[in-house]
């Protein structure tokens, strides 16, 4: 459990980044900060593993107060991906995700078996193992990055917008590999996008935030859709405009069109009984 009590980051020059945040993150479950740029989200994001440290307030893993924790250790026992994957350029695929079991003195040839081992997990073919980085595709790039998050074993896993720069066929696969992942790994997933649907494909819990990392609601997407908790809300997951609220095509033949006419999907035909 990762919870967050009362913090505030401000920087020197008065900006303040996240004013009295306070929430939780269960373990297990994929808590998406879903948010416009600028609202706060990653700052939240990197005061759980202390790249942004915290003005006031409390943070605690499981109880324990982060900040009397050494820095080093608690950010190699953190999974970190980041947008554009962030890769070692001069590494091969296969060093760089074994770059934090190396660090933490895994003998080489079990970091890399280890190595080998996550690029099934994330669909990677074990013959791009002594590629570099600039000799992959972007959605390539993206799963070595998930796969150096995972590679010691954390039981968190921090994700900073990891699919903004991706195509969106391939961040439609990239999310749907992230959801299998999880179905078989249950880690502690904190999750940031600016991205509406992505939220609601990927979140257990949504925290939709306004500046200053103000909470303007959290819950399931089912709830917040349901229940929108103000206008501020309604507004950015569409609601207000129409963009969700779907109908039949005059057209007929089954087509489903949003507020503006704009057609979204096909109604299903329900099975014969």
């Amino acid at each position: 459990m990762i919870e967050f009590t009362s913090v505030t980051k401000q920087y020197p020059d008065g900006t303040v980044a996240v004013d009295d945040f306070s929430g939780q993150f269960p373990p297990h479950q994929t808590t998406v900060l879903l948010g416009s740029s600028g609202c706060g989200k990653t700052t939240i994001l990197r005061m759980v593993n202390r790249m942004v440290e915290a003005s006031s307030g409390t943070i605690t893993i499981d109880g324990e107060n982060i900040a009397q924790r050494d820095v080093v250790p608690l950010r190699r026992s953190i999974g970190y991906v980041m947008q554009n994957a962030g890769l070692l350029p001069h590494r091969r695929v296969i060093d760089n995700i074994a770059t934090v079991p190396l660090l933490n003195g895994t003998p080489k040839a079990e970091a890399h078996a280890r190595a080998e081992e996550l690029m099934d997990l994330v669909g990677l073919d074990r013959s791009m193992a002594r590629r570099y980085p600039n000799q992959l595709s972007g959605g390539q790039q993206q799963r070595v990055g998930v796969a150096r998050g995972l590679a010691a074993d954390p039981n968190i896993l921090l994700m900073d917008e990891p699919f903004g720069a991706v195509d969106p066929l391939v961040r439609r696969d990239l999310q749907a590999e992230l959801r299998r992942i999880q179905s078989e790994l249950g880690k502690t997933i904190v999750f940031v996008t600016h991205d509406v649907e992505e939220a609601f494909t990927l979140g257990d819990q949504i925290i939709i935030l306004a500046n200053g990392g103000q909470v303007a609601q959290r819950g399931t997407s089912e709830e917040i859709l349901a229940h929108p908790a103000n206008d501020f809300v309604a507004g950015f997951i569409g609601l207000a405009q129409g963009e969700r609220t779907l109908h039949r095509s005059p057209d007929g033949g089954g087509v489903l069109v949003d507020g503006h006419g704009r057609a979204v999907g096909v109604l299903a035909e329900e099975p014969a009984p």
